[in-house]
């Protein structure tokens, strides 16, 4: 198919109606799947959503649009394998239900991660952490078997799941890795989740979490047997690099000692749709470009069973951190972004944030053609398994290993 059939076809295809250009899209041909990704059309007539000057903002600063190979890897992955419908075909499905559809799902899948469980290099133990309500909760430390010559930096890890699903499950494959290849420790933090404990109890307990982490390591410490100074990290994937986001801003204003060092933040939420500034609405299409991907099934405009069961303050930085009036002066951050994932110009948008306005060093590697989480979901795929190495490149980078 020649580039001008694409363009006409993607043309008549605009003036069909949403519906429609969904329902064509399941099995339109790589080529205009990738067309129409990069080249959306405009918002309908009642929204007040301006559309990007140049399209290039959709996939990331390297200019560069999603392969066919991509598109199509991706795409048959999901037809072979597809992801469940975590509502279990219910009107009205409960936060917890989709929870334990989620987990089932994912436990069938861990057999296929390159770290599948434990490894004789690192050695597990669970400790639970006092926080601010008198209760306590759980985190898993990973300590390399072997203590490095050099001592280990410290990394703590909040796991994914819309701050209403997910476990310590979720992070064994980073912390094991973390602990192998780079000689580090590693907390893994099992935070509250909603609707039992809504916002913002999560983000108090990982705060409380890092602070307890800030405390007690050091060489010498039985839990934590580690040198901050060497770095101190915090990191996770989605929900769980909202939250690292979040955490990083919170150590620097509250003068947290030892201090972050570095955040990884994968395909993080950091700006909720109903709060964006005016300023930033040409760069933050992704929510209604990309609101058919086969993990985050919310709707564009932002409502969904968890920001119900949630019921998040979506205007503070607690939970939008783009919107802290202050961004200098932050950790160095990693970022992996998704080019079909609904919240990539989330992540597109805080990294040049940081580093153009704020002078905060960042690094960033974007998955054109993928969606939201596809390496978790779609662990056998060739970029999946880039995916994990670019993970620990990256970190390597915030350690400066």
């Amino acid at each position: 198919m020649s580039w001008h059939q694409i363009v006409t076809f993607a043309q008549r295809i605009q003036k069909s109606g949403s519906a429609v250009r969904t329902t064509l899209c399941d099995d339109l041909e790589p080529a205009i799947v990738m067309f129409l990704h990069d080249h959306p059309p405009l918002r309908p007539s009642g929204r007040k959503w301006a559309r990007p000057p140049q399209s290039c903002l959709l996939y990331g600063s390297n200019n560069t649009t999603p392969s066919q190979r991509n598109v199509a890897d991706h795409k048959k992955a999901i037809k072979e394998w597809p992801f469940p419908d975590l509502s279990g075909g219910d009107a009205n499905p409960s936060s917890v239900d989709m929870r334990n559809r989620r987990g089932a799902h994912l436990a069938k899948l861990r057999h296929l991660y390159p770290i599948p469980g434990p490894v004789p290099e690192v050695i597990e133990s669970e400790h639970h952490v006092a926080v601010r309500d008198g209760s306590t909760r759980l985190v898993k430390i990973y300590t390399p078997a072997v203590k490095p010559a050099k001592g280990s930096p410290l990394i703590v890890m909040i796991h994914e799941g819309g701050w209403c699903m997910g476990d310590l499950t979720d992070e064994d494959l980073d912390c094991r890795m973390f602990a192998r290849d780079l000689g580090a420790v590693c907390v893994n933090v099992d935070y509250r989740l909603a609707p039992e404990h809504p916002y913002p109890a999560g983000v108090n307990d990982c705060w409380d979490v890092l602070q307890w982490c800030a405390a007690t390591a050091s060489p010498g410490s039985d839990l934590l047997p580690c040198d901050p100074k060497l770095g101190f990290l915090v990191g996770g994937a989605s929900a769980g690099g909202n939250l690292s986001a979040v955490m990083a801003q919170l150590s620097r204003d509250n003068s947290l000692s030892p201090p972050i060092t570095g955040q990884y933040l994968c395909v993080p939420a950091t700006l909720w749709v109903d709060a964006v500034p005016e300023k930033w609405k040409a760069e933050y299409t992704s929510r209604f470009n990309n609101y058919v991907d086969p993990v985050l099934r919310f709707s564009p405009e932002g409502g969904d069973v968890l920001m119900d069961s949630l019921k998040p303050d979506t205007k503070s930085p607690l939970f939008s951190p783009l919107l802290h009036p202050n961004l200098k002066g932050l950790a160095p951050a990693y970022f992996q972004v998704a080019g079909l994932d609904p919240l990539r110009d989330e992540g597109l948008l805080y990294e040049r944030v940081l580093r153009e306005e704020n002078g905060v060093a960042t690094k960033i590697d974007v998955y054109n053609g993928y969606g939201h989480m596809f390496w978790t979901n779609w662990p056998e795929l060739p970029r999946s398994k880039e995916f994990v190495q670019d993970t620990l490149k990256g970190v390597k980078w915030l350690l400066n290993m």
